[in-house]
């Protein structure tokens, strides 16, 4: 074989390499791309749960003490009022 032949060869061997890696799936340009945006919004999702919980959680507190003062109160029981005000008021 000459060398002009082996070039030949060894151009359609890489073009055949090419053809199969992009019917393998390997990752575009473009795909990549979006792979990342995908993950960037994943991130940013995560962290709107994480400050939904953080938010319900204080809700839930906050729910909590209104029904510790506002049951004393209904019952007209000052001191479970005086006591439960004293608790929230050393939680903050």
């Amino acid at each position: 074989m000459t060398n002009s032949s082996l070039r030949v060869r060894a151009g359609h061997a890489l073009d055949l390499v090419a053809k199969a890696r992009a019917r393998s799936g390997s990752p575009s340009a473009q795909t990549s791309v979006e792979l990342q945006q995908l993950q960037e919004r994943v991130a940013m999702l995560e962290d709107d749960v994480m400050e939904a919980r953080q938010l319900h959680r204080r809700l839930a507190e906050l729910t909590d003490v209104v029904e510790e003062l506002l049951v004393p109160i209904a019952q007209r029981d000052e001191a479970r009022l005086a006591d439960a005000l004293e608790r929230y008021r050393a939680g903050l």
